[in-house]
């Protein structure tokens, strides 16, 4: 097959080459598995009679655990946040970034990337199937599961236009009622945080989509509630 451009006549496999990126370009740690490694070896085991809970997520999750140490003060928990991330990749190093630790319970937050298209379009039942294979994951491995909502947003500064709002609220919907029907803790952050644009309030965000310090000391108490519920087996 040969295509047509403009006054150059090239074959199919030449014009995929022009439009792709170099080999060298693309990452070959797709999931960033590389991004915990070393932190993950040197965290080593849960020490006797530690209650481990590894909070796992996005950006939302990765600039959190900074202030873990204020907000949870005494609590052994861990931060697996990586900026950017969907459900997919959330998928892949799940094992890796939840399971080898061998928490007691496992925090989720995840889902609004996938709304956004951060690694290609994604339908809700997509999201629902990642979310529920992870969940699956940390209850065959005896690990207590939290549910968390995605947070608010009425739009996403690098991809406007795509009026996120109810497309959170309905995979929020999901959430709520796959935890109810599967002996999981809903955590929800999203009615306390949304404003009448079914955006995060200004006052709790600096950019519509990341919660600012203030976001993060709303979410912490709604966080250990939920921690409790989940160790108590409600």
């Amino acid at each position: 097959m040969r295509l047509w451009l403009g006054p150059l006549m090239v074959g199919a496999v030449a014009v995929g080459l022009l439009f792709a990126p170099p080999i060298a370009a693309q990452s070959d740690d797709w999931a960033s598995l590389g991004r915990y490694r070393d932190a993950n070896r040197s965290l080593g085991p849960p020490a006797p009679g530690e209650r481990r809970v590894v909070f796992y997520g996005n950006s939302i999750t990765d600039a959190w655990a900074k202030y873990f140490g204020a907000m949870f003060p005494g609590e052994p928990y861990v931060g697996r946040g990586i900026s950017g991330q969907t459900t997919p990749q959330m998928l892949v190093r799940f094992r890796q970034d939840v399971l080898a630790l061998d928490p007691v319970v496992v925090v989720i937050l995840a889902g609004t990337n996938d709304i956004a298209g951060n690694t290609g379009p994604s339908t809700q039942a997509m999201i629902e199937d990642n979310l529920a294979s992870m969940a699956e994951l940390a209850q065959a491995n005896g690990i207590r599961v939290v549910l968390s909502s995605v947070l608010p947003a009425s739009d996403y500064p690098w991809r406007p236009g795509l009026d996120p709002g109810p497309k959170i609220v309905a995979l929020n919907r999901w959430m709520e009622q796959y935890s109810a029907a599967n002996g999981i803790v809903y955590l929800d952050y999203h009615s306390g945080m949304v404003d009448q644009h079914l955006g995060l309030d200004q006052a709790l965000s600096q950019d519509g989509v990341h919660p600012n310090e203030a976001g993060y000391q709303l979410m912490a108490p709604l966080a250990q509630r939920a921690i409790a519920n989940a160790l108590a087996g409600r």
